[in-house]
């Protein structure tokens, strides 16, 4: 059984030509996002910049967005979200934008409507943190970065 939600975009003035997020296969769990710059943005090597989506939106407070990186412009160009994922609340309702960087070796042009990033949505459960005494005991322990195998 699938789950369905119901998420409100609200296209921002001055972006009525932007594309709306949108699914580019049938099963595809992300969403590509589309840039709203005003103008060709240059992204140098190792430059990062905020690029605007032209949406905002209202999502069930059962879910949080995830933005991440599209993969192919991460495999052709080095281009990547920088905190990815990054991460839109259920409260937040101004416009979606995403920390694009570039760590390919060549300047990189983003013009308006071309696809930077993909939304993808998960269910965020309510959790309550307990302050405890004591942790019980597990077989790892305190082992952590690579403690398994070679480093």
């Amino acid at each position: 059984m699938s789950l369905s939600f119901n998420v409100h975009i609200h296209k921002l003035p001055g972006n009525e030509d932007i594309s709306l997020p949108q699914q580019m296969s049938e099963l595809a769990a992300g969403f590509d996002i589309y840039a709203a710059v005003t103008e060709p943005t240059e992204l140098k090597p190792g430059e990062r910049a905020l690029i605007p989506a032209g949406f905002a939106m209202a999502m069930p407070d059962t879910l949080e967005a995830q933005i991440r990186p599209r993969s192919g412009l991460a495999y052709k160009h080095g281009i990547t979200a920088l905190n990815s994922p990054g991460t839109i609340d259920a409260d937040y309702r101004g416009e979606v934008k995403v920390l694009l960087i570039n760590h390919g070796k060549e300047t990189f042009r983003i013009v308006r409507n071309e696809r930077i990033a993909q939304m993808v949505f998960q269910q965020v459960p309510r959790i309550t943190l307990e302050e405890v005494g004591q942790l019980p005991e597990t077989v790892r322990g305190t082992g952590g970065f690579g403690h398994t195998g070679q480093v």
